[in-house]
């Protein structure tokens, strides 16, 4: 829609343009009868010059340039520090413009696999990027860990029950507690983890609310909707001012984010370049503002 947009602003452009060169002939033609002084070569080149004004700007005017849109879909959890590193990106290359898509990783993955039209992915876990390897959709070589996060468990700001290790979630005080899926998202597969090695998984399945994904979870801790719930270090961070992190949650292996160009992507040189930029110090640096460490 805005590549027609522009297209037809581009046709009005040209329009205007011959209508100035039609006037500029009908001027010549009122100007030299108004006199009754007939044609000469001259007179005849000057009123040719129009014309040929008109071939010569149309041999030089060329469309203006558009910045090459191409789509990076990430986890949830990587949504504001995505969103910065693409300002500063696009700053830095013009021609070239993200359109992120963040969600849980496994419905990403799923989007890709079934033909989403996506150029680079990037995920919570090690875990699903091997399964877009498994099915096809990225290239083992070309995956690569851009950042290390932690989970942790948050509570709500205020009056909320003192909760100092995964145990205390058992204490009536607390009567809901946030998991994203672990089916389908990896903060949700690390919680449950570390739920199962505790031996609690089973016994808090009456106060588990599960969610989509981990900003689902943030949103219901700081809305005050759950007593607690399994987020990202930096997620919590993002949400200082509502909620609280009671402790961090020891998980079986470290939580990396692996990123890779899709092996359909559109614009193959774009994502290669947006990751290039995400690994560089810029980018790095810009992560660990947000609350991530390096690999």
């Amino acid at each position: 829609m805005a590549a027609l947009s522009e297209w037809l602003k581009q046709c009005e452009w040209l329009e205007r343009l011959m209508e100035t060169c039609r006037q500029a002939l009908s001027f010549s033609d009122v100007f030299s009868g108004r006199r009754g002084v007939p044609s000469t070569p001259r007179r005849r080149g000057i009123k040719g010059a129009a014309p040929c004004a008109l071939i010569g700007l149309l041999a030089v005017w060329t469309p203006p340039a558009h910045a090459e849109e191409f789509v990076v879909s990430a986890a949830a959890s990587l949504t504001d520090a995505f969103r910065e590193i693409g300002k500063q990106f696009e700053q830095r290359y013009p021609e070239a413009k993200p359109t992120f898509n963040f969600a849980g990783s496994g419905a990403l993955l799923q989007q890709i696999v079934n033909g989403a039209p996506v150029d680079v992915f990037a995920s919570a876990d090690q875990f699903t990027m091997d399964e877009a390897v498994r099915k096809g959709v990225v290239t083992q070589a070309e995956q690569q860990v851009f950042a290390i996060n932690e989970l942790v468990l948050a509570v709500p700001r205020g009056d909320a029950p003192r909760v100092m290790r995964l145990e205390d979630l058992l204490q009536p005080g607390i009567e809901r507690i946030a998991v994203a899926n672990p089916a389908h998202v990896p903060v949700g597969r690390y919680t449950k983890d570390a739920l199962e090695r505790a031996g609690l998984w089973t016994e808090l399945q009456g106060k588990i609310i599960m969610t989509q994904h981990v900003r689902q979870s943030l949103e219901y801790v700081s809305r005050g909707e759950v007593d607690a719930g399994f987020v990202y270090r930096t997620d919590a961070a993002v949400a200082a001012a509502s909620v609280t992190t009671a402790f961090t949650v020891t998980t079986g292996e470290p939580v990396r984010y692996p990123i890779a160009p899709v092996k359909a992507a559109q614009h193959r040189d774009e994502a290669e370049r947006f990751i290039r930029f995400v690994l560089s110090p810029d980018g790095l640096e810009i992560l660990s503002r947000f609350g991530f460490s390096k690999p």
